[in-house]
């Protein structure tokens, strides 16, 4: 890319690259595992250019989930990710009101908490009775991590980490497409969203591609608690970086 575009963008030339290589590493894991989008970029992007948190996550969590649904339409319980939606509303609202009051040391050391706990989830299995209030619960929490990180996946892969594989991908990612856009919708009323994020997703989205590309031809090749693993291992080392 032309030096002038990166001046436009207002972007380092090796952050920019950083970025890319964050959510292209990120779509990998969410389209080959699930979710990972924002788990694996959050603290990463905190790190190499803070403005892309959370608004760029979103969008591209949004879009991934859009490359998935095809797939995996034919899995989606309506029922079951209703009742969390309905709990995501409060969060988001709240979730909103943290982004807009908290100072920006504060939201960093609460994202990479929050990354450290979607880590423990994914990995120690946590079970949840799977009911209204554990999905309406799950909403909220989800809701207010979501505005504030992009990472609202976790609380709902709690609940669903019992379901057959292709079963959890297709209810997260119809989640994630109807609560990315409420979380979307939040972030432009209360001026997240600047024409600055629209023009830089557009220099980046060919590096979200590349990930998506890249799981199809060979995410089934790997070992999927391998995958998990490593890259929650990341998503850790990241978030202590943060916290130090």
């Amino acid at each position: 890319m032309p030096e002038a575009l990166f001046s436009a963008l207002d972007v380092a030339p090796l952050v920019w690259v950083g970025c890319g290589l964050t959510l292209m590493v990120g779509a990998f894991v969410q389209r080959a595992t699930g979710f990972g989008l924002a788990v694996v970029g959050a603290p990463l992007l905190l790190m190499l250019e803070p403005r892309l948190v959370p608004v760029i996550l979103v969008l591209f969590g949004f879009t991934v989930s859009l490359m998935m649904i095809g797939k995996y339409r034919h899995e989606v319980r309506v029922t079951f990710i209703g009742t969390a939606l309905v709990g995501r509303v409060p969060g988001t609202v709240f979730g909103i009101w943290l982004l807009l009051a908290a100072p920006l040391a504060l939201l960093e050391n609460a994202i990479a908490l929050i990354v450290l706990s979607a880590v423990a989830v994914s990995l120690l299995k946590v079970s949840v009775p799977v009911n209204r209030v554990s999905l309406f619960v799950a909403g909220v929490l989800s809701g207010i991590f979501g505005t504030i990180s992009a990472i609202g996946g976790p609380p709902i892969a709690m609940l669903m980490h019992r379901l057959p594989p292709d079963s959890a991908r297709g209810n997260l990612a119809a989640y994630f497409i109807c609560s990315s856009l409420m979380t979307l919708l939040a972030l432009v009323l209360a001026g997240q969203v600047r024409v600055w994020h629209l023009t830089l997703a557009v220099t980046l989205f060919p590096w979200l591609l590349v990930g998506n590309a890249l799981a199809n031809a060979c995410a089934h090749r790997f070992d999927r608690r391998a995958l998990t693993w490593s890259s929650m291992a990341l998503s850790t080392l990241a978030a202590l970086g943060l916290l130090l």
